[in-house]
């Protein structure tokens, strides 16, 4: 038993950005393409680079950010069911996955809470 389907996307992340604490509906793969990522997962981060993959169950609160306050960082994401949902654990507010598509991380989207910068894969 596993995955059937995939939804994936790339999310570029400006200098300083960084999306907000979240949650999943399915497991999520995320790979470094470019630069360099903290990512906390359940209450511990960890130091990610290119090329580096990440596993996150579902359920588990994560989150990303830009290791550097210059350089651009780019991640491919891979959840584990077209029917991906987002909860940001913060407000408990839900959204689709892929309803997110075409936007971008700035600097401030750490504040707001969005992940912008998704790209259909």
């Amino acid at each position: 038993m596993g995955a059937e389907a995939f939804l994936t996307g790339q999310t570029l992340f400006d200098g300083g950005a960084g999306i907000a604490r979240h949650t999943h509906n399915c497991p999520e793969s995320v790979t470094v393409l470019e630069g360099d990522a903290v990512v906390e997962i359940d209450g511990t981060e960890h130091h990610v680079t290119r090329f580096d993959t990440t596993y996150v169950p579902a359920g588990t609160p994560h989150h990303f950010r830009n290791a550097s306050a210059t350089a651009p960082m780019r991640i491919l994401w891979i959840c584990a069911s077209v029917d991906a949902t987002r909860t940001l654990v913060e407000t408990g507010v839900t959204t689709r996955v892929d309803a997110e598509h075409d936007k971008r991380v700035r600097a401030r989207a750490s504040e707001d809470g969005r992940r912008p910068g998704s790209r259909p894969g």
